[in-house]
This record gives structure tokens, sequence and C-alpha cells, in this order.
């Protein structure tokens, strides 16, 4: 059986730190930026570490 190809559109979307985690960027910025505050647009700037539920899914589907 031939090996699994990486999901390329994942791969796109998050990257892996010195360490060996998995971060993204927030969603919720793309547009209707006016109805958010300014709180809520300045803690969605700020890339987050993929969640421990998660990990084991993502990790698998970018190998």
């Amino acid at each position: 059986m031939p090996k699994m190809k990486s999901k390329r559109a994942l791969m796109k979307r998050i990257r892996i730190t010195g360490s060996g985690k998995l971060k993204r960027d927030c969603t919720k910025r793309r547009h209707l930026a006016p109805n958010k505050t300014t709180k809520q647009k300045r803690h969605l700037r700020h890339a987050r570490l993929i969640s421990n539920s998660d990990y084991k899914r993502v990790k698998f589907l970018i190998k």
C-alpha cells in the first residue's frame, strides 16, 4: 500500500514550532471586522497552539 500524502491545505494553515508543537492562526478575522471590538481584534492577532484534543488527528494528517 502506498504512503498517504500530507493534506496540503492543512500544511498551509499550520506551522511547526521548534519544540514540535503545532501553531495556527485565529479564525474570525477576515471580514466583518467593524462589528468586532478593538479588544477582540487585538486578541485575534496572535497565533494559538493546536489543542491537545486535536493534536493527534492533525499530526496524522500532516505526516
